[in-house]
């Protein structure tokens, strides 16, 4: 018995029977597996961070200069250590200095001389009393000239105007220095100003705030090996001016510094940590994005879903901070956002704003 070389035809009735089948198979695992979810917008206070690149200063950082000229005679410290006020830290030979201050000092002693010889004269009548007077004020010349050349002497000993640390020296010793010449620098790092340049949108974000409010907030200063620096800081001046070539303002924080970990010239980013109060609240993976413009999915009260644009305020890890377009009556597309079409009439889960905010990384789509 021969075989039949025709292939076999299914009747059409069964053939359609056989797809309608698997489509509503299809159709059951994809929604068995992508159910919608809604929740609604959530207010509450959020924690608003701003970072801002940072350049570190001492409060005090000054050149440490020669007074007068002369050969630098002795260095009384190192590159690097810590002084205090009115420590010694250069000695210029003094010898010009030195014999100035001896020759007015010479004078000064002959004025004295003169002026014990005329009063005696003076009571022996040989001389008038404008005469003693004469050599008073001669005395006073010499004295004032004996201390001027002990001033200058001592612009020959360099001291430490203030507690802090020593940087490079310019100068070694034996140098022929001039008057001006910067011997080294001496920084004041108890205290650090830290300084940085802020938009002007959060310039005026911030004058807004209460006075209250800037006085509790906290700035922390990240360092260069991502660590933060273990005391907060405070604004503590603003630059009178902005910058119209960047349209930036700069501010100031002061930061202390006990242990001296902070150093003139470094850098670093700040942290400005504010409350936002009553913010309205939505988590990002409720939200898309079409031509740089966001949008959610709102649900009406006959569950039909609309689109609508929205602007946010904030950007946190994992929430928007929305300004404008939702309301806390509004109800949108949380889980399924790319499953729904505008105008659609769906079906969905509901869940409360709190659950839907809480541990937002963990339930991202």
């Amino acid at each position: 018995m021969k075989s039949s070389r025709f292939p076999v035809v299914l009747p059409i009735a069964l053939l359609s029977l056989s797809l309608s089948a698997c489509n509503k198979h299809e159709e059951h695992v994809e929604h068995h597996h992508h159910k919608i979810v809604g929740t609604s917008p959530h207010v509450r206070d959020v924690v608003i961070t701003q970072q801002y690149v940072c350049q570190i200063h001492s409060r005090r950082h000054i050149n440490v200069c020669a007074l007068e000229n002369g050969y630098l005679e002795e260095i009384r410290i190192n590159e690097g250590q810590t002084v205090k006020k009115d420590d010694v830290l250069f000695k210029i030979l003094p010898t010009l200095y030195q014999a100035k201050l001896d020759a007015e000092l010479a004078e000064a002693r002959l004025a004295e001389l003169e002026l014990n010889n005329t009063n005696r004269l003076l009571k022996d009548k040989v001389v008038s009393p404008n005469e003693v007077a004469l050599y008073q004020a001669k005395l006073a010349k010499a004295n004032a000239k004996a201390e001027l050349a002990k001033a200058e002497l001592n612009f020959t000993i360099v001291k430490a105007p203030f507690d802090g640390i020593v940087d490079r020296l310019h100068e070694q010793q034996g140098s022929l220095i001039k008057e001006g010449d910067v011997l080294t620098t001496l920084s004041d790092n108890s205290v650090m100003w830290v300084y940085f340049n802020v938009p002007e949108a959060a310039y005026l974000e911030y004058m807004a705030e209460p006075q209250e409010d800037k006085d509790n907030q906290q700035i922390e200063l990240v360092l260069a090996n991502a660590n933060k620096f273990d005391h907060p800081g405070k604004i503590s001046a603003i630059e009178g001016k902005f910058n119209n070539e960047t349209g930036n303002i700069a501010f100031r924080a002061d930061f202390p510094n006990p242990k001296r970990l902070l150093r003139h010239g470094q850098t670093g980013n700040v942290l400005i940590n504010r409350t936002l109060k009553d913010a309205l609240v939505i988590p990002q993976r409720a939200t898309f994005e079409i031509l740089d413009k966001r949008y959610v999915y709102v649900i009406d009260e006959e569950n039909v879903v609309h689109q609508r644009e929205i602007v946010v305020q904030h950007e946190l890890d994992d929430i928007f901070v929305i300004k404008k377009g939702l309301s806390p009556e509004d109800k949108i597309v949380l889980e399924g956002v790319r499953l729904v079409h505008d105008g659609e009439e769906l079906e969905y889960e509901f869940l409360k704003a709190e659950l839907a905010l809480a541990n937002q990384k963990n339930h991202a789509e």
